[in-house]
């Protein structure tokens, strides 16, 4: 019982700096991943960021009942694919933390999209 709130609150936090977006001019949906809060140049703050990757990918590829099969295939390959289109952005993160590169405020972020 005890680990389970620990679990809730990395959850809480997690849902709080993922902030959905949607455009209106396509089908796709998009949420902006913070990463402002985490040392990206340690293995943790890595774990982290791709933690609340997946997190973003079940937000944006969320469809009505995973419980029929073509549904959640569809579900699977749209969360695949949002993880795989964020993943440039993340390695790019990564790298700069490595160099000492330091991005702060707003442009600490990637953006997580799915259809």
């Amino acid at each position: 019982m005890l680990k389970a709130i620990p679990v809730a609150a990395a959850l809480a936090a997690a849902a709080a700096l993922v902030v959905p977006t949607v455009s209106r001019a396509t089908e796709t949906n998009s949420v902006r991943v913070s990463y402002a809060d985490l040392n990206l140049a340690s293995y943790s703050g890595q774990q982290s960021l791709q933690r609340r990757i997946t997190f973003a990918a079940q937000v944006v590829c969320e469809l009505e009942d995973s419980r029929q099969l073509p549904v959640a295939l569809a579900t699977s390959a749209c969360r695949g694919d949002a993880i795989a289109s964020a993943r440039p952005a993340y390695e790019a993160a990564v790298a700069s933390a490595r160099h000492g590169t330091v991005i702060v405020g707003e442009g600490a972020g990637l953006i997580v999209s799915g259809n």
